[in-house]
């Protein structure tokens, strides 16, 4: 059986148990960055509380990211409380380990290459999990439901507005000048062409989004489902991760899923989401940090993907836990590197690929609400 074939027949089988789950679905559970919502992505709900209460009981959760070859893994954790049903604040710690891809720049002295007429040009180039070389940052986020779902008849979305801002983030941004001004100085002592000039230390930046989300959970016939829709402005690349955008623009961000039963009130639900990315990050482009261009060119950052599965309880849900696979970036662009030749014309430059190697990264998350 092709893989086309096994596609197409597991989506059909999906579509045909969702067939037999037409019954109450709740959706309120805590993504990446601590608000209601997807794996990744919020919607137009706020953490379940009782009808009457002032507050709920504060849903806490724990996120994980495997991007050990550059970025690095990520662990967030948030806690979240909902107020009157109608908004929700909270706050995120996001924990970073450092990645492993090299040893930092690589240079091949002369002695060796061996013979000087079978050289090779061999580009000083840099450990890019070292755009990552911070510890982490904080995320503060809130958000108001403006309309319930179902709140005007059965078909009626709901609708909310939400924001949030990070801050001490030296992702990518931060660490883009330090790591390009190491590789300049690199070449004038290699080269004695100019002189070295002082590292700077990594500067950390404030970034946020502003939204508007619209989502939609049918639980009744002909397929159950659960839709959200959303546009964004923001300053930050892959949830301040990819540090800095150029300028504050907006973004589209969405999710479809599907609720499986598995029995005694717990469901599966395989989803899948997007979230449009801002193009480059500032130190990435042609305006480079302290006049020396760590990317060649611009940056080219893909729509982030995921694919996942939610198991939860179908009704009040006090826990919910997530798997699944992401899609960040591969080779976003190249690098201007010399190279070092044992005889003249020297230093050439060559481009090398900067390739992240987190096109499929593995995430898992567990939320709880008391």
């Amino acid at each position: 059986m092709n893989l086309r074939t096994y596609h197409k027949l597991f989506v059909c089988g999906i579509l045909a148990v969702a067939l037999l789950s037409t019954r109450q679905l709740s959706a309120q559970y805590l993504t990446l960055e601590g608000q209601t919502g997807g794996f990744l992505t919020p919607t137009a709900y706020v953490v379940y509380m009782e009808k009457g209460h002032a507050l709920s009981h504060p849903a806490i959760g724990v996120h994980f990211i495997n991007a050990s070859k550059v970025i690095g893994n990520i662990e967030a954790f948030s806690i979240t409380e909902a107020f009157y049903g109608r908004a929700e604040a909270g706050y995120t710690r996001s924990v970073h380990q450092f990645g492993d891809s090299g040893t930092g720049t690589t240079v091949l002295a002369n002695a060796v290459l061996g013979s000087t007429s079978s050289a090779t040009a061999v580009p000083v180039t840099p450990d890019f999990s070292q755009l990552w070389h911070a510890n982490g940052m904080n995320i503060f986020h809130g958000k108001v439901v403006a309309i319930n779902d179902g709140q005007f008849g059965p078909w009626t979305p709901g609708v909310a507005v939400g924001g949030l801002v990070r801050t001490g983030d030296k992702f990518v941004t931060g660490e883009a000048g330090v790591v390009a001004v190491q590789l300049y100085d690199q070449y004038c002592i290699n080269t004695s062409l100019c002189a070295p000039v002082a590292i700077p230390a990594a500067k950390s930046y404030t970034n946020g989004d502003i939204y508007i989300a619209v989502t939609k959970t049918w639980a009744k016939k002909p397929v159950p489902f659960l839709a959200n829709i959303g546009w964004k402005m923001t300053n930050a690349t892959i949830f301040g991760i990819g540090g800095q955008s150029t300028r504050f623009g907006g973004r589209f961000f969405g999710g479809l899923g599907i609720p499986l039963p598995l029995g005694k009130g717990i469901v599966a639900v395989p989803s899948a989401g997007f979230t449009q990315e801002p193009g480059t990050s500032k130190g990435l482009g042609p305006n480079p940090p302290n006049g020396i261009p760590l990317v060649a060119g611009k940056a080219d950052i893909p729509t982030t993907l995921d694919y996942a599965v939610r198991v939860t309880q179908r009704e009040h849900p006090h826990f919910a836990f997530d798997i699944g696979i992401g899609q960040v970036a591969g080779n976003i662009g190249s690098i201007p590197s010399p190279t070092y030749l044992p005889s003249p014309p020297y230093p050439s430059v060559v481009y090398v690929p900067v390739n992240l190697q987190a096109s499929k990264i593995v995430g898992m998350g567990l939320s709880y609400r008391y």
